[in-house]
């Protein structure tokens, strides 16, 4: 047989040149497996029922998917995508951000697991409080404790530093754990979190509950008259950046319909845990400010953004809120609960905007402000759960009754949350400018036994760090910047002559390294080289400064911003412990117990 013409194709490279060509006309990317299909759109028929697929909502259906599998393999990825007509690209970008996601790709040795989950996680939270608790024991000795089969992972804060430390079993929250405890929480089932003891929405109804937002809602109340009533009251957004109230509520309600309002519950700053104090025991409350507020800006819907970590939380908050819609004892906007997926960034009010719309909580960049084009590029309210939880007092006892109350020529009332080396650790509702010495004595019984106050962050990892010789500055916002701090959300975490200034800085520093969205890169690249900096036994207080300067200059959010704070006090007053020179924090300062059990991180 004579060979093939050169210029005539082999059957065999004709066949090749027809499969290369039908490749090329089908469409790229990973096939959707039928099977995975048919399951996917069982859960969300389920889920979901006849209503049509809503991009916004792709952090809910990844939820629905993680929850029932406990993580996310990629074919389930793909048919998602391929029902809400996004190309797969978006869709693993998303569930890649967040930290409770769990994606397992094509690649990843656990496919050879027949896909199954880890019959079950402990997490263990690692923030400061919890690492001035025993965190770090906890972790080292759980896993031989709990055996094959129960994986324990590290996890930033979970809302819980007054009970510290703590371990969360599946959803279960086990607080002041020891191994002995946590052991026993997995054996004996425990695995989801129950919240009880609320005030349910009859309750708060028998006691005149929702009387003022049907008062707003029925003209009984002007809205220039309780907007200044609140400008009279002096009340602040009471998440940290304490941005005036009434002025948000003028400037919002100045734009363009439709507006619409975001509630920020996704509190996730080490130290605090107000936002789940205050719910877990009044949601009502809440919710009236949150319609009074809605009211006064002529809101049309309104989204609650709480994060991930307050699993009971959550559903009894879901509960109260259909109550509420079907009793409806006036008229009321659309509600929406959202669920957030472990990312503190999200607590930036335009992270967590993108969150909302489905997308990775990346801070967008300012202007245009969130009041002007926000939630679906709307003019959004944004406020926090202390400050609408202020609303409904403050109108009924009057803006005169609240600005009455502070210290050391502060105004106003604050939840401060304190956790660390105090005999009585919670949330404590005191005078607005209250001090640090005066807030450890009279609301939190003193220091611990055996402590005596040798350090305290003021406003939680974001917030800076102060010596003890520093501890009667008025807390509140604007007292504490000449030193470097601000106040926060009020997160309090108190340090004893057995602790060590910088390995705190080096536990607040490796978490804002693992929160960083890495959108920009003086955050993203600034933040580890910082947990490499502080690491040394000797910190380089030049290079230090040289970084901590662009952090704060170019970064595009407060995450960046405000992740040098406690590094940067540590050099200022507790440079001793760095073998750098600076002041030594006064009486208090670190002796022989911190240093034998100091050491770095």
């Amino acid at each position: 047989m004579p060979p093939s013409s050169p210029t005539a194709p082999s059957d065999a490279a004709s066949g090749a040149e027809a499969d290369r060509l039908r490749k090329r006309r089908a469409p790229r990317g990973r096939g959707v497996d039928p099977v995975v299909r048919a399951e996917l759109r069982g859960w969300l028929a389920e889920a979901c029922g006849d209503t049509p697929p809503q991009r916004d909502r792709l952090i809910e259906y990844l939820h629905l998917v993680n929850d029932r599998l406990g993580r996310l393999p990629a074919p389930h990825l793909a048919a998602l995508a391929e029902w809400l007509r996004l190309s797969q690209a978006e869709v693993f970008e998303v569930a890649s951000f967040y930290h409770h996601f769990e994606v397992v790709r094509d690649d990843d040795p656990r496919r050879k697991d027949a896909g199954a989950a880890p019959a079950l996680t402990v997490r263990v939270c690692d923030s400061l409080p919890c690492e001035l608790a025993g965190a770090r024991d906890l972790l080292a000795r759980l896993p031989a404790r709990l055996g094959p089969g129960v994986r324990v992972v590290r996890a930033p804060c979970v809302g819980r530093c007054d009970c510290a430390p703590v371990a969360v079993v599946h959803q279960h929250p086990v607080v002041h754990a020891t191994p002995e405890v946590v052991h026993d929480a997995v054996r004996g089932g425990k695995r989801l979190d129950r919240v009880e003891g609320h005030v349910g929405l009859a309750a708060y109804l028998a006691a005149g509950g929702y009387a003022l937002a049907r008062d707003c809602a029925e003209g009984r109340r002007r809205v220039d008259v309780v907007i200044a009533e609140l400008d009279r009251a002096g009340l602040r957004g009471l998440g940290g950046a304490g941005f005036p109230a009434a002025r948000k509520w003028r400037i919002v309600r100045a734009q363009p319909a439709p507006r619409l309002m975001a509630v920020n519950a996704d509190e996730g700053e080490p130290g605090t845990f107000k936002d789940r104090w205050c719910l877990e025991r009044d949601p009502h409350r809440l919710l009236e400010g949150m319609l009074v507020a809605a009211w006064a800006a002529g809101v049309d819907a309104v989204w609650i953004y709480l994060r991930d970590e307050y699993h009971g939380l959550r559903a009894m908050l879901a509960t109260e809120i259909d109550a509420l819609q079907r009793a409806a004892p006036l008229p009321l906007p659309a509600i929406e609960l959202r669920r957030g997926a472990g990312a503190y960034v999200c607590g930036e009010e335009s992270a967590m905007i993108e969150s909302i719309e489905g997308r990775r909580g990346m801070p967008r960049l300012r202007p245009p402000y969130v009041a002007e084009r926000g939630l679906f590029d709307r003019p959004t309210l944004v406020h926090n759960v202390e400050t609408l939880f202020w609303v409904r007092e403050i109108l009924e006892r009057g803006g005169d009754w609240f600005a009455s109350h502070g210290r050391h020529g502060r105004r106003g009332l604050r939840r401060f949350c304190v956790s660390g080396r105090v005999r009585e650790p919670g949330v404590k509702l005191a005078p607005a400018g209250i001090t640090l010495r005066e807030l450890v004595e009279e609301y939190c019984g003193g220091m611990a036994d055996g402590h005596a106050l040798y350090a305290y962050l003021p406003g939680g990892a974001s917030g800076g760090i102060l010596p003890a010789r520093l501890a009667d500055l008025p807390l509140d916002f604007d007292t504490l910047q000449p030193q470097g701090c601000f106040i926060g959300s009020a997160a309090v975490i108190v340090l004893s002559q057995h602790d060590c200034a910088a390995d705190a800085a080096r536990n607040t520093m490796r978490f804002f390294a693992d929160e960083s969205c890495g959108q920009c890169t003086p955050c993203r690249a600034g933040t580890a080289k910082a947990v490499a900096l502080l690491d040394a036994p000797v910190w380089d207080r030049a290079l230090l400064a040289d970084l901590s300067a662009v952090m704060r200059e170019a970064s595009i959010c407060g995450l960046g911003q405000a992740a040098p704070n406690v590094a940067d006090g540590v050099l200022a007053h507790f440079g001793h412990e760095v073998g750098a020179a600076g002041d030594e924090g006064g009486a208090g300062a670190a002796g022989p117990a911190a240093a034998a059990q100091r050491g770095s991180s």
